[in-house]
């Protein structure tokens, strides 16, 4: 308590600055839809999305101060406070919802796709909840915790805002990896000159390896780092270079559940490896992936219990302070906007959940909400196990909504509404209590940046039901462009539980490698992921892994390893931004049928080998983007510019 009182932010409580601003919110919107997009396609990907706050927050400090010539931290703030909204609001949607779409494809059961309204409504609600949720916890985990709870990313953001004077370097490094990725998706996959998937056969052995070529994937690895990667690509070695030949060998002539008609060998003379994969792999992946996140939920029991009582003890303690640093949003708007959002979720019809559904939300949303606020204070938004939350809360509501006779397509669509809800409501309270942290450093109005949440929120909530749409239109849900392993994880789920007709062998198998990863000490998560995905997509994460790696060992004094690293994230930040805003702008041009007349892959007459050459080519040109703007990139020092050359 002591510290807390000596703690003084930035900007003191009695200065005044410019925070919400038209100029603040304009921006902040922009970059909510932009990295909601392109988060949205990078989940949809790879199972995963990336912190939007940072690179938010750099774009913000280089147009603000440099390009505008204002020189407001606090607006900055805002910028990245509406800015990070749209990233958490996408992940909450894209590992849920997509099973909307799964299910509607399949004519049996009889579920339609869900309508733009009601995935706004879901987005809109779940992400506002979870504002609200946060706003009395603030002053228990932020100002009172303060020197207890780091909350990472938030103090990061803090030092990058703090560190003014380089924003337009930083912003520009940005904006770099945009464009250079861009460029290269559009070779890729807009030109399709190259394959985005290189494969390498062993005849006579029935695994396969490779890796993509993409700039997001990578950056997805170098973001991450070496041990991460390397476990999610040792979860891929297992599944390609393991299982598949083993299903393949013993399996011959027989016919296995689920396949109904081809055999193992059938399968794999017409699909090769990746036919096995998804015929059977994928179910083994799902049962790593749901033990997985049980695991994490079970492990982090303790914590959970011990997060919320304490949590509750200050819940809407006020400081009593009419200082501008504690004035938080009025309680009776907070709770009354509760009340309100709790009965729109009941009373709305677009919104296909009842009584008891919207009781669980509440239920279990504040609770989870509790729980992340404070979590991602202690291991950073990136541990915080959101998909653990979201498969509790889709087995009790599955089974709460099958014991009251709500079963088949409507208990199926309900629950994943509820599930989706749910998983928004702790993305956004995760990422919420993060902009707190950097607005408490820095000396924010809390009550601004809350509205600032809520414009966020609203925003994106706007842009994700036509970009689901979009991305579904032009490749579909569970295609090898859109894999969508989180939704199809939790759509097999919720089957599992309502109809009990899963290949219950295969996810039991999963099950057991993911207890058997976490006895021996592996980080069960990104194993189960990398058992899931396809090796080629691990296996180019893993190469951004091993770039992060070398950069770690790099023989440099501390302070410019860590400048050198972080231009590196600034830049794969932009590239993951820059490929999913492309990919964004080639699935409208799929919709539009003009996919084809820019197409030139049919027309060049080369040979595969030629091609994959090129492939691997343009791979390197990629990383070597990367070098130019961390390693290589020209620094100010002791009033000389200089090049910096790798000492590696």
């Amino acid at each position: 308590m002591d510290k807390n009182k000596e703690f003084k932010p930035y900007i003191p409580a009695s200065k005044i600055t410019p925070e919400i601003t038209v100029t603040s919110i304009i921006m902040g919107i922009l970059l909510a839809v932009v990295f909601g997009a392109a988060n949205a396609y990078l989940g949809l990907r790879v199972g995963m999305t990336v912190s939007a706050s940072i690179p938010a927050a750099v774009i913000a400090m280089g147009v603000i101060r440099v390009a505008m010539k204002k020189n407001s931290i606090l607006e900055s703030n805002v910028v990245q406070t509406i800015g990070s909204a749209g990233e958490s609001v996408a992940a909450g949607a894209i590992f849920t919802i997509p099973a909307l779409f799964l299910w509607a494809a399949d004519d049996s059961l009889g579920i339609e796709k869900p309508g733009i309204l009601e995935i706004t409504l879901i987005a809109m609600i779940g992400g506002l909840l979870g504002v609200f949720f946060m706003v009395p916890l603030r002053n228990a985990l932020i100002v009172r915790e303060h020197g207890v709870l780091p909350y990472p990313e938030g103090t990061a953001c803090a030092e990058v805002l703090l560190a003014g004077e380089e924003g337009g370097s930083n912003a520009s490094t940005v904006f770099a990896g945009m464009g250079f990725a861009a460029l290269f998706k559009f070779i890729i996959d807009g030109l399709k000159a190259v394959p985005g998937e290189v494969s390498f056969k062993v005849k006579g052995f029935a695994g396969e390896i490779g890796t993509q070529i993409y700039p997001a994937v990578m950056s997805v690895g170098y973001i991450c780092g070496f041990r991460i990667s390397s476990y999610m690509f040792a979860g891929g070695v297992l599944s390609w270079l393991v299982l598949i030949p083993l299903i393949v060998m013993f399996g011959g002539d027989a016919v296995i559940y689920p396949s109904a008609e081809a055999s193992i060998q059938e399968i794999f003379a017409a699909d090769g490896a990746g036919g096995i994969w998804g015929s059977y792999i994928r179910y083994i992946g799902a049962g790593a992936l749901a033990a997985g996140g049980i695991i994490s939920l079970i492990k982090s029991l303790p914590l959970i219990v011990r997060t919320f009582k304490d949590a509750l003890k200050g819940f809407g303690g006020g400081s009593g302070s009419t200082e501008r640093t504690q004035q938080d949003l009025s309680m009776k708007i907070v709770l009354g906007a509760i009340v309100v959002l709790t009965l729109a979720i009941w009373l709305i019809p677009a919104i296909p959940v009842n009584l008891l559904g919207a009781v669980i939300i509440v239920v279990f949303g504040f609770f989870f909400a509790t729980v992340s606020s404070r979590m991602v204070g202690l291991v950073g938004s990136s541990n915080n196990p959101v998909s653990g939350m979201a498969i509790a809360t889709l087995l009790v509501s599955t089974l709460l909504l099958k014991a009251t006779g709500m079963t088949g397509g409507a208990g199926m669509v309900a629950a994943i509404s509820i599930g989706s809800i749910i998983c928004i409501v702790a993305a956004i309270s995760g990422d919420t209590s993060q902009d707190l942290k950097t607005g408490f450093l820095l000396g924010s109005t809390p009550k601004k940046q809350q509205i600032g949440e809520i414009i966020g929120v609203v925003a994106s909530s706007l842009a994700i039901g036509g970009t689901l749409y979009l991305l579904d239109s032009a490749w579909g849900f569970g295609s090898a462009e859109l894999g969508a392993p989180q939704a199809t994880l939790m759509k097999m789920i919720v089957e599992g539980v309502m109809s009990a007709e899963l290949p219950w062998g295969l996810v039991f198998t999963g099950a057991f490698i993911a207890i058997l990863v976490e006895v021996i000490g592996i980080p069960v998560l990104p194993f189960a992921i990398g058992v899931y995905l396809p090796v080629h997509l691990n296996a180019c994460i893993f190469i951004g892994g091993i770039v992060r790696l070398i950069f770690d060992k790099m023989k440099r004094n501390e302070e410019e390893k860590k400048e050198i690293i972080n231009d590196g994230i600034l830049f794969s930040s932009g590239m993951i931004a820059g490929e999913g805003l492309v990919g964004i702008v080639l699935a409208l041009l799929a919709v539009a049928n003009v996919d084809k007349a820019i197409d030139i892959s049919g027309k060049l007459g080369l040979p595969d080998v030629v091609l994959n050459i090129g492939s691997i080519v343009l791979f390197g040109l990629v990383i070597l983007t990367l070098l130019k703007f961390s390693v290589w990139k020209k620094r100010k020092a002791s009033g000389k510019v200089n090049e910096t050359k790798p000492e590696i």
